[in-house]
């Protein structure tokens, strides 16, 4: 038996290995349905985890501030179920929590993510979440593990440099998808309703331009939809003072990819803007007696040895 303190500092005693929805439906049944995670000794968990030792406890119900991070993990795996279901030849590398939500990034071989797609995953997912199919965690030996994602190349890399001292691994599985995951994560998929598909782009495998181009899909989860809405609000206020769609629309400056991205090419009025900056800049420079000269815009190879640049980017120099 193992002895579980409450918030309240009443202490009981349970199984060894209970879980703590077990431990929340032997208090109330409504609790049960009501808790999202818990507290174990400070460190949140999911509801099936096993509690094998003496342990303070708290129960998590969705208002929880502190279950933003769960939320979006677990979301990440509905992304992922969902891209499973529409892509059945679709192999995963990561999907982590960054600042704002989640990312997932996804091998899917000739097929390209559009806008389309993008709404035809949406739609998935939200009925993935309609089905409400329970989150449950296995633990499996490194053995198991490869075994059972021996079809994706990127799961059995990861399982393959994880610690040997690490005696299982632990997944979770939601319905007729499983996926590789430490966790903790939500109980049930119902909690996920409250996401948006936010943006994609291709991400390099491991972060490395000599590796295969993967597509990576970006979102974000809220345990309301309030906050939601607040959330999609706001950046969408961003992207009005995003200097990109204002240098466009007040005519400043442009670019062209012939040029190079992020390289900008100035206007008439930009050129009015960035001469007048000059002029204010180099007067106020006189006046604190600095003193200007001007270099070469470009110098021999034996100058970009020294610097060092030679050697890092002379492929594209």
């Amino acid at each position: 038996m193992i002895k579980i303190k409450f918030p309240d500092g009443m202490i009981k005693e349970f199984e060894n290995g209970v879980s703590s929805l077990d431990i929340a439906n032997s208090i109330s049944p409504s609790l049960g349905k009501k808790s999202v995670a818990a507290k174990i000794n400070g460190e949140i968990v999911d509801l099936s985890s096993p509690i094998n030792e003496d342990a303070s406890f708290e129960l998590l119900t969705a208002e929880s501030k502190e279950l933003d991070h769960m939320l979006n993990h677990s979301c990440a795996h509905l992304l992922a179920q969902a891209i499973k279901h529409l892509y059945p030849n679709a192999k995963f590398w990561v999907g982590p929590v960054i600042e704002e939500g989640f990312y997932y990034d996804i091998d899917l071989g000739d097929d390209v993510i559009t806008d389309e797609a993008i709404e035809k995953i949406e739609k998935e997912m939200k009925k993935i979440v309609k089905d409400g199919k329970r989150i449950v965690r296995n633990e499996i030996s490194k053995a198991e593990a490869l075994e059972k994602f021996k079809d994706d190349p990127y799961k059995v890399d990861l399982i393959s440099r994880m610690d040997e001292s690490e005696p299982v691994i632990s997944c979770y599985t939601q319905g007729d998808f499983t996926d590789l995951c430490r966790g903790p994560h939500v109980d049930n998929t119902k909690e996920l309703k409250n996401f948006k598909l936010l943006k994609f782009s291709g991400a390099y495998y491991k972060g490395d331009s000599k590796n295969k181009m993967l597509q990576r899909i970006y979102g974000v989860c809220f345990p309301t939809e309030e906050e939601l809405v607040a959330h999609l609000a706001e950046l969408e206020e961003a992207k009005e003072r995003d200097h990109r769609k204002i240098g466009k629309d007040l005519g400043i400056f442009m670019t062209h990819d012939l040029v190079g991205k992020g390289m900008p090419l100035w206007l008439p009025n930009g050129a009015i803007v960035r001469k007048n900056l000059e002029n204010y800049i180099y007067k106020k420079e006189q006046a604190l007696g600095y003193k200007h000269v001007y270099t070469p815009c470009v110098g021999t190879v034996d100058l970009y040895k020294t610097s060092g640049h030679w050697d890092h980017y002379k492929e594209d120099m």
